[in-house]
């Protein structure tokens, strides 16, 4: 990493950037507790479910973020954005760790009976429990690794 610890921090704490991150993280939040919901619902292990759904997600956050909340960073082009895919997937490798024992936790140990409307309402609190505490993770890591927000002056 480059720059003083002060520049990237900054940049690490724009508002403006963490807004757009975290709006582009619903979208990918309603893409995720979809795909592994109805995976669940089919008979999928709702871990593998979950797993799925985590990275149905991480394609179509990494496009918007990469479009939108990133679009300053970063060279053009799809070489250049395949790496950048490429770099998300295994930078999100952490915050996915932490989502997955998340849920499992919560979805195994706690193991709360809510059933709505014949859907397991536990699966969905323990998904999106999981999603909210690998979102700060994967933040971080986003930001510094795959977009490098530390090398802009912002």
């Amino acid at each position: 990493m480059t720059g003083t610890g002060s520049e990237w921090l900054r940049s690490l704490l724009s508002a403006d950037r963490f807004g757009r991150f975290a709006s582009v993280g619903v979208v990918g939040a309603a893409f995720d507790v979809t795909t592994s919901t109805v995976l669940r619902e089919l008979g999928v292990f709702p871990e593998l479910a979950v797993f799925i759904g985590i990275e149905v997600a991480i394609v179509v956050m990494f496009l918007l973020n990469d479009n939108w909340t990133f679009a300053q960073q970063g060279a053009a082009g799809v070489r250049a954005a395949l790496g950048r895919l490429l770099r998300s997937n295994l930078v999100r490798a952490g915050g996915i760790l932490v989502q997955l024992a998340t849920f499992r936790f919560l979805f195994r140990v706690i193991a709360v009976d809510l059933d709505v409307a014949g859907i397991d309402g536990w699966f969905i609190v323990s998904k999106i429990a999981g999603i909210g505490t690998g979102m700060i993770v994967n933040y971080v890591a986003e930001s510094l690794v795959t977009w490098q927000v530390q090398h802009d002056p912002e």
